[in-house]
């Protein structure tokens, strides 16, 4: 996601000026223009225009007090509750400002709150807030408010939300034992290498003996690190910055960057199946609300999180307006299923495609499930594997000098 600045005025002519967060810029005028606003101006938005003190510290403080899914799965369901009790929607707002632990949300919810009281729609309430709640969050609340059932909607999203994040915690939690087993064993390496080789060195050098080709590699790789590690480092910080900053800030190295995801072994086709499943469930939950196709799929395609994906979604879009079908615009991407596109087709034909998405949907989400209790279960014996061979060379490199300069006396 990237962010735009922007100064707009609204319906009453008051002049504002903030930050907001979308996929593109196009996106964040549609945002803007849904809260009723008419953009004076926007442009993308420059960290480096900001890094004073105050500003890196506010954003500091605002990471920490960030409002996380948790907090919006709960208060979702927590409203839809109050609703369906019949309590009044402002009243149910203002009884979830003093249910929320987050003091930031809940000024937000109070925001809200005054602005449903003052004769504001909920979902335009909630649109004000587009870096709390999503633009998916906004139709769908809409959708309920028109049908008259925004207490099964806000309880759906809830438990939507809870599905996303729980898939997402299960990706990242894949990832965390691995990552800390590896850094560990780094840490460790680099030690070795830094402080406790270099006293070994000039012993095993004074004692004239010709040192084992591992032991030798093992002695210059720490000259190496010590002289030149610091360089090393900075250059890998430097780089790893600037392709950092460009993924966030171009949409063509976001597109490189998302393309290469989904080409790498094993985890490429992982990735896949959890952004169908995404976008089979985010589309089929708006197209089965009765929001219009052509608006679901812009929606789903900020929702879905790739860039390769949202490329293909806006373009089956467009196919769509013309009077195509999505089938065909999919069929035509290997990064899409075979089986996503045969059922989308499916779906198209007898005019069921809402339900047919939510099967795609529960499928993949069980597949990939599966192949991440499958990933944890295979990733510990390979790490047990590659450390001890790499523990073992590092220990024969040291200990095989000594114990041919102790034979030696």
């Amino acid at each position: 996601m990237s962010k735009f600045q922007y100064t707009a005025r609204t319906q009453e002519g008051k002049s504002e000026s903030d930050i907001i967060e979308a996929s593109s810029i196009e996106a964040a005028i549609s945002v803007l223009q849904s809260q009723q606003l008419i953009i004076t101006d926007i442009k993308p938005f420059s960290e480096t225009e900001q890094l004073t003190f105050n500003k890196l510290v506010g954003q500091l403080l605002s990471y920490f007090n960030r409002i996380k899914n948790e907090e919006i799965v709960l208060f979702s369901k927590q409203l839809a509750v109050l609703i369906q009790a019949k309590v009044p929607l402002v009243q149910s707002l203002k009884v979830m400002t003093r249910q929320v632990e987050n003091p930031k949300f809940s000024k937000i919810i109070a925001d809200v709150a005054d602005e449903v009281d003052a004769g504001e729609v909920f979902s335009r309430a909630l649109a004000k807030h587009p870096r709390v709640f999503s633009n998916f969050f906004i139709q769908m609340t809409r959708s309920g408010e028109i049908s008259g059932r925004l207490e099964e909607t806000l309880t759906y999203l809830s438990e939507y939300i809870s599905r996303q994040h729980l898939l997402n915690s299960k990706v990242r939690g894949a990832m965390i034992y691995p990552a800390f087993i590896v850094a560990a064993f780094i840490a460790v390496g680099a030690v070795m290498l830094i402080w406790v080789i270099p006293n070994l060195t000039s012993i095993l050098t004074e004692s004239g003996q010709q040192l084992p080709f591992a032991t030798r590699l093992l002695i210059g790789s720490s000259d190496f690190i010590r002289n030149w590690g610091w360089l090393i480092f900075t250059v890998l910080f430097i780089v790893v910055y600037f392709v950092v900053a460009a993924i966030k800030k171009s949409f063509e190295w976001r597109y490189a960057y998302d393309g290469l995801k989904l080409r790498l072994p094993i985890f490429g086709e992982l990735l896949k199946k959890i952004y169908l499943a995404r976008f089979s469930e985010t589309l089929s939950t708006l197209s089965s609300a009765g929001i219009a196709i052509s608006q679901s799929l812009e929606i789903t395609a900020d929702v879905v999180g790739n860039a390769v994906y949202r490329r293909i979604i806006l373009e089956a879009d467009e196919a769509v307006k013309k009077g195509s079908n999505i089938s065909a615009v999919f069929a035509r991407y290997s990064e899409v299923l075979p089986m996503v596109t045969q059922m989308i087709s499916i779906g198209e034909q007898t005019g069921k495609l809402d339900v047919i998405l939510k099967q795609v949907a529960v499928f993949f989400t069980e597949e990939v499930n599966r192949a991440f209790d499958n990933l944890v279960n295979l990733i510990e014996p390979i790490l047990i594997v590659v450390l001890g061979v790499g523990v073992g060379i590092l220990v024969a490199a040291i200990l095989l000098p000594i114990y041919n300069l102790v034979n030696a006396f």
